[in-house]
């Protein structure tokens, strides 16, 4: 059963991925160069990645550099984190920002909702395999921290940013800043939030 939603995970994060792709150049506003940075350049593109890359780690059993990261203690936690972040975020703050059609509809709700939840669901299967620790978890917070100073430097120079809240240049750098402070935040709590009902989970689970 564990292979077999691992595989799941694995197909429909990189249909999701590589459909996004797909769409994002086909309906570019600059140039295949440009677009495609502009592509990596969201934390929900990104995070989806990671996700994929965790399950195709789970399913194929790889464990050397880079994969290896994938199979340590807290790398499922912290990627639940992330993705529940990116579902949370879009569900809040973004999903009324546009209305997506045909198979970009698809394909965002799978970015955006179906994969959150499905990896929340694996989590709260599987999360007591390696019992997280809180340091383990600090590592990961150095994910988001080099994607906003990429973001933010890089905004700086061309004047894109990829989400409104983060558009220093409408905002002003005050806001900005406040609004970094604030998701730090909600991944602190959503990282702790997480690491408690773990501990609940195995404090409960009978012995064999």
């Amino acid at each position: 059963m564990k292979q077999k939603t691992e595989i799941i995970g694995m197909i429909l994060g990189w249909f999701a991925i590589l459909a996004q792709f797909i769409l994002i150049i086909q309906n570019r506003q600059a140039d295949i160069f440009e677009t495609i940075i502009r592509f990596f350049s969201f934390f929900t593109i990104l995070t989806n990645i990671l996700v994929a890359l965790y399950f195709t780690t789970k399913v194929f059993h790889l464990s050397r550099f880079p994969f290896n990261g994938f199979r340590k203690k807290g790398a499922l936690t912290a990627i639940t984190a992330f993705i529940f972040i990116v579902g949370l975020v879009y569900q809040v703050v973004l999903r009324n920002i546009w209305t997506p059609t045909g198979l970009q509809f698809i394909v965002d709700e799978l970015l955006h909702t179906v994969i959150p939840l499905f990896v929340l669901f694996y989590w709260y299967l599987n999360s007591t395999d390696s019992a997280t620790t809180i340091k383990s978890l600090m590592k990961w917070l150095l994910y988001p921290i080099f994607f906003l100073l990429f973001v933010l430097i890089r905004g700086h120079f061309s004047g894109y940013y990829p989400y409104p809240f983060l558009n220093a240049i409408e905002i002003g750098y005050q806001q900005t800043y406040a609004n970094v402070g604030i998701i730090f935040g909600i991944a602190l709590t959503v990282m702790s939030v997480l690491l408690t009902i773990e501990k609940i989970i195995i404090k409960n689970k009978p012995s064999l």
